[in-house]
């Protein structure tokens, strides 16, 4: 199988046997546009909603092939089972981040 990383950063997985796999961008970025409504305030702080629109980017399904995107093109996804986003963080002991912990459906 083929993983094919529709973000701009090298993946590092970590994978439930402890070895990682690093999967470098594909060179090509999912996108999904985002619109932003004022809805609420609290004191001086306004609070936001979130509307996703048009997703760039997303190849069409292919054989043998997932595909790796960000967490929020992945949640204005309607779910489509070959692809995913990266899974919880993996940090070192500074806090740095290194990877992550599988993928997200």
């Amino acid at each position: 199988m083929s993983i094919i990383n529709l973000t701009p950063h090298t993946l590092n997985i970590h994978t439930n046997n402890g070895t990682v796999i690093e999967v470098p961008p594909s060179g090509s970025v999912a996108r999904v546009a985002t619109t932003y409504t004022a809805i609420a305030s609290i004191g001086d702080i306004d609070v936001f909603d979130c509307v996703y629109g048009e997703i760039t980017g997303l190849p069409d399904p292919a054989i043998n092939s997932i595909f790796v995107v960000s967490g929020q093109t992945n949640a204005a996804l309607s779910h489509r089972g070959d692809v995913f986003s990266p899974g919880e963080l993996v940090r070192d002991e500074s806090g740095k981040p290194i990877g992550c912990l599988g993928l997200k459906a």
